[in-house]
């Protein structure tokens, strides 16, 4: 297991355990425009931490995502530049 970390979590400092993640399936959101742009994102995870002794209302511990944001734009010719 890797060692914990000290993260700013909401207001606070709280000590939190690292977790690899072992498989990942991210797919893209697809957008259509008006003007016949598609734009296409996705969210993809980074890094996990599991905060210690935190827990939601259904028991399930209360993980922290450090995430990025992948953008694709697909749009007509007429709407790029020359």
């Amino acid at each position: 297991m890797s060692e914990k970390i000290k993260i700013n979590f909401g207001s606070e400092m709280v000590d939190a355990t690292p977790v690899e993640i072992d498989q990942a399936n991210e797919y893209f959101n697809q957008y259509f425009l008006d003007d016949k742009t598609v734009l296409k994102m996705k969210l993809v995870a980074t890094k996990v931490f599991r905060i210690d002794d935190r827990y939601d209302q259904e028991g399930n511990p209360v993980y922290f995502v450090q995430s990025t944001n992948v953008l694709s734009v697909n749009s007509p010719q007429d709407l790029k530049k020359k």
